[in-house]
């Protein structure tokens, strides 16, 4: 914004016939004025003040000239005193100029409808900023304001005086003090990760950075989704099916085993299977404790550590709570034992993954869709496989988790026999009509042996899928 009065645009008036005879008659005294004037200081009104306090004109001292435009906005008059309405244009610069030619002619351009009532703060600091010998103020510099008037109570110096680097009177608030003003901005690339941009950035000395690759901001954009910090309490997320065999408890692991890689806080699996459940099996044990133990010695954990004698921990970071071996000790873990144990794993855990058994029906699962934040389920790739998985939707939203159903993840095992047979792409337009989304889980070697997984060891298109398939995981999550 500038505060310089714009200049007159109103033409000033020409000489005419009857004015020659009376120019002609002054020459010499003109000549002679000049040559005083040479000699004396020049004083002509820089403030408001001036033209304020000098004497008014009226508009019977005034000489009209010929040919002289109407003065702008329809004044068809010089108004007497009209120079206190020289006030603002709206945009902090005033909008009235007058020059007084001894007292023959008097130019004005004046706004109409603008009174000095009507200015803002910033307007009267800015017009006193150009007409004024105060220190500029600026909007951010204004404190106080008393009256109509707008009195300013100066704060600090104006930004034109710091740049100038001219000493100011009054000392700058802490405010000023900024990281926007401090830190230098730069637009310099971070160095790339390791790869063939890497090398080219220091094969060429640094001279030139191609940053990363598309496919390494992409990795690190899955990283952020899964690191996304999850405040309020524990989240609980069931990993289901309605047929065996088609990979669930490996889709537990691979998503257990992403979330644990890349996030800060504690994971952990729990193995509800209420007949003989296999989760412990993908890990090498570190214990034989089980989810029966734990339910027995409940009520003497009081810390993290006593809780983890209880788990496996995999050198991913994930904690693994295997359920009994023995199937007739393992059918009596039911809804009450499920949320004992849920209990004690949201004292320590921010994600809780629960690999569910076949029975739909049987009341742990009630227990566990009941604590459910999100869901994963978990198809084959064959026909029968597929149509169970849907049939497993169609039993959640016709129980009163409709909305679980819609914020779900499905997870399609390609690895699965008969999947060379059928059209993968149609059965993924049926179920994304109906989840939030789908991930395709490649055949991978080390999955089809059904023994303990290494996820290091896994083709990358297998951690691919993993990583993305936690990522949506916790986009999922609610905020609590």
């Amino acid at each position: 914004m500038s505060n310089v009065p714009p200049k007159s645009t109103v033409k000033k008036p020409r000489a005419t016939k009857a004015a020659s005879a009376t120019t002609a008659a002054a020459a010499a005294t003109t000549a002679a004025q000049d040559l005083k004037d040479a000699t004396d200081p020049v004083v002509s009104p820089q403030r408001v003040s001036d033209i304020e306090n000098a004497p008014k004109i009226g508009t019977e001292d005034v000489t009209p000239a010929p040919e002289v435009g109407t003065i702008p906005s329809g004044h068809e008059q010089i108004i007497p005193g009209a120079t206190r309405v020289i006030e603002s244009s709206g945009v902090g610069a005033p909008t009235v100029s007058v020059v007084i030619d001894t007292g023959e002619i008097i130019i004005a351009e004046i706004e109409p409808e603008i009174t000095p009532d009507l200015l803002t703060i910033e307007e009267r600091a800015a017009y006193q900023a150009a007409f004024a010998d105060e220190v500029p103020v600026t909007p951010s510099e204004i404190v106080t304001t008393t009256g109509t008037e707008g009195d300013v109570t100066l704060a600090g110096p104006s930004r034109r005086d710091m740049l100038k680097g001219e000493p100011f009177a009054h000392p700058e608030p802490v405010s000023m003090l900024t990281p926007e003003r401090i830190l230098e901005k730069s637009n310099k690339r971070e160095v790339p990760s390791p790869g063939w941009n890497r090398f080219v950035y220091h094969a060429t000395l640094h001279l030139v950075n191609l940053g990363d690759s598309p496919a390494e901001r992409h990795r690190k954009a899955v990283d952020a989704s899964i690191s996304r910090p999850l405040t309020g309490g524990t989240r609980f997320v069931p990993v289901l099916t309605r047929k065996g065999g088609v990979g669930k408890t490996t889709v537990t692991t691979m998503i257990g085993m992403a979330l644990a890689r890349t996030r800060e806080d504690r994971i952990i699996a729990i193995d509800a299977n209420p007949d003989r459940g296999t989760l412990a099996e993908r890990f090498t044990r570190t214990t034989e404790k089980t989810v029966r133990d734990l339910v027995a010695k409940t009520n003497a954990i009081t810390s993290f550590s006593e809780f983890s004698t209880y788990v496996t921990r995999d050198k991913s970071r994930l904690d693994v709570l295997a359920s009994d071996t023995d199937p007739f000790i393992s059918e009596a873990f039911d809804e009450n034992d499920y949320n004992v144990v849920a209990d004690v794993v949201s004292r320590y855990y921010s994600v809780a993954l629960t690999d569910c058994g076949t029975g739909i029906v049987h009341s742990v699962m009630t227990a566990t869709l009941n604590r459910a934040d999100s869901l994963v389920i978990v198809s084959g790739g064959s026909f029968d496989e597929a149509r169970l998985a849907a049939e497993t939707l169609t039993w959640l939203e016709s129980n009163g988790y409709a909305e679980l159903v819609r914020n779900s993840i499905v997870a399609i095992n390609t690895a699965t026999q008969g999947t060379n047979l059928v059209k993968i792409s149609e059965i993924e337009a049926h179920f994304q009509s109906r989840v939030r989304d789908i991930v395709r889980i490649p055949y991978d070697p080390m999955l089809a042996t059904g023994s303990v997984i290494d996820f290091d060891r896994l083709m990358p298109a297998t951690q691919d899928a993993a990583r993305t398939l936690a990522a949506l995981v916790v986009d999922g999550l609610p905020s609590k």
